[in-house]
């Protein structure tokens, strides 16, 4: 049944897994800082929707297959794994100037597929199916109602990832600053990347 203290649960939990670094919002402050805000909207609806519709499918049944086949995921994780070490590689040298068209945002489509290859994603995903599903709940209601919700709580704390990317963008002048960051963020995709392939 969906009452209050579920809604306060979910929310706290969305939050704090929303919010706290990872794939998605490392990729959103590196497109915040060589694109701006204005063209990384597209990616931060991609990630919101691409997650929804995750949670919708493991919410019908999809999570099963996790629970019973736990290799499956693992081997999404070692591709998660490889992705990031890619973008970590494409990092450096990556930010120019402002005046520069440094390559393209991700796209909507880009960044809803992301999702599935996404560990953290999926254990949201799972984890929400699992311990938050309120089974006395009409079915279809049910899982809309976790999906939707992922969305209206994402939303807000990815976007505060993009938005301190953005506010970086004035200091990509100093090619000092400049290497810091590219470094930083190829090192954190790295680390985000070694985190979820052995956990």
């Amino acid at each position: 049944m969906i009452d209050t203290a579920l809604i306060l649960a979910l929310t706290s939990y969305y939050i704090v897994m929303f919010v706290t670094p990872g794939p998605n919002n490392t990729m959103l402050t590196i497109s915040g800082i060589k694109f701006g805000f204005k063209k990384t909207i597209p990616h931060i609806f991609g990630i919101s929707i691409g997650h929804a519709l995750q949670i919708s499918i493991v919410c019908l049944g999809f999570g099963y297959i996790f629970q019973n086949y736990p290799i499956v995921q693992n081997y999404l994780k070692w591709i998660c794994l490889v992705y990031l070490f890619y973008l970590a590689w494409k990092m450096i040298g990556s930010i120019k100037n402002h005046e520069v068209n440094a390559g393209k945002p991700l796209k909507f489509i880009e960044a809803s597929l992301f999702q599935w290859v996404n560990p953290k994603a999926w254990t949201i995903a799972i984890t929400v199916s699992t311990a938050f599903y309120p089974s006395e709940e009409n079915y279809i209601v049910a899982f809309l109602f976790l999906a939707f919700f992922a969305s209206l709580v994402n939303l807000p704390c990815i976007s505060l990832w993009a938005l301190f990317g953005a506010s970086l963008r004035k200091f990509i002048d100093n090619k000092t600053i400049k290497k810091i960051i590219e470094y930083f963020f190829a090192l954190l995709l790295v680390l985000t990347g070694i985190y979820l392939a052995i956990n």
